[in-house]
């Protein structure tokens, strides 16, 4: 680290790929990052020891070694991750500071779930930042620059008047305030996010069932020639999907969420394909042997005719036990 002091202390809740990605970048720009992996596996504690995060054994620790807090848990478990951290604000333990605690959630949630959330803060000392991800982990490249994804945070308190160090960690994280209004920022994710994943749900329907037809040889020559960008995007997407189908599932339900309440369309679910693209998803993740895989130990499909392969037995198999 040198002689240069640190900037601030950051929480990261919790530490997979993505939460890893940006403990990494954090570090490598000086500044702290603490985790509680107490509940977690001894991989995964071993892991953020190797990577230089201090390790907290309680969520008490956690709230008063850090300046900022960023959630980045499975959609499902934003909820909870806040209310996990507003509880250990309550405590006789917390200690007092000279700058409030900055929670910034980053989970894939519909801008309705994200005002429910900072509805949890506004009794509380803490300060709530709405954020999202779009784009991969963080990644340091051979010539030691960074490939960074863009995250957009909104709400009335903006990250660039935090202290201390706010407006570094906006720049390191290449954070851009979009405006003073909870759900934006969430909101513009899972419209990013449902062009994207959307595309990759159809492309696992319609290569598995082209495999079934015995064409997909011949769809994918026809994708070449006449979109190719398309073929590229399926033979990256749907391999890569593997291993994230089961967060997708609830994501899938948030971004639904966020076209009906913020989109104005059918509440009822008549317009909104995502209801159902959830199930694709889980389809992939408990009905499928790509759905047994587990992060850095798993069977992944190669290449998406093998996704469709795999997908179509686990069809098969729920066939066969329906009959």
């Amino acid at each position: 680290m040198g002689s240069e002091a640190r900037h601030a202390v950051c929480g990261i809740i919790s530490i997979g790929d993505m939460g890893m990605g940006i403990a990494r970048l954090l570090i490598a720009n000086n500044f702290g990052v603490v985790s509680n992996v107490s509940d977690r596996s001894s991989a995964t504690q071993r892991r953020a020891r190797d990577n230089n995060i201090g390790e907290v054994p309680c969520d008490i620790d956690l709230c008063n070694k850090s300046d900022y807090i960023l959630s980045i848990v499975p959609p499902r478990d934003a909820a909870a991750t806040a209310q996990r951290i507003i509880k250990a604000s309550s405590s006789l333990n917390f200690q007092p500071r000279s700058n409030p605690l900055v929670f910034i959630d980053l989970n894939a949630i519909s801008p309705k779930t994200a005002r429910s959330i900072a509805a949890l803060f506004e009794n509380s000392s803490i300060r709530f930042i709405d954020g999202g991800i779009i784009g991969g982990p963080p990644s340091r490249k051979e010539d030691g620059t960074w490939s960074r994804p863009s995250i957009p945070v909104s709400g009335p308190y903006n990250i660039n008047s935090a202290e201390p160090s706010g407006s570094k960690i906006a720049e390191v994280l290449n954070m851009q305030h979009v405006n003073d209004t909870i759900g934006s920022a969430t909101g513009l994710k899972m419209c990013f996010a449902s062009l994207a994943k959307g595309f990759t749900a159809l492309a696992i329907q319609s290569f598995t069932t082209a495999h079934n037809l015995g064409v997909l040889p011949e769809l994918k020559a026809h994708m070449e020639e006449f979109n190719p960008a398309g073929l590229k995007t399926a033979e990256r997407s749907l391999p890569g999907m593997c291993p994230k189908a089961y967060r997708w599932v609830h994501e899938m339900r948030e971004i639904a969420e966020t076209f009906e309440a913020d989109g104005g369309f059918a509440e009822d679910g008549s317009e909104s394909p995502f209801r159902a693209i959830a199930q694709i998803y889980d389809l992939v993740a408990n009905g499928t042997e790509l759905g047994k895989e587990v992060v850095g130990a798993r069977k992944r499909g190669k290449t998406a005719e093998d996704v469709a392969v795999l997908v179509s037995e686990g069809t098969e198999r729920r066939k066969v036990k329906m009959e």
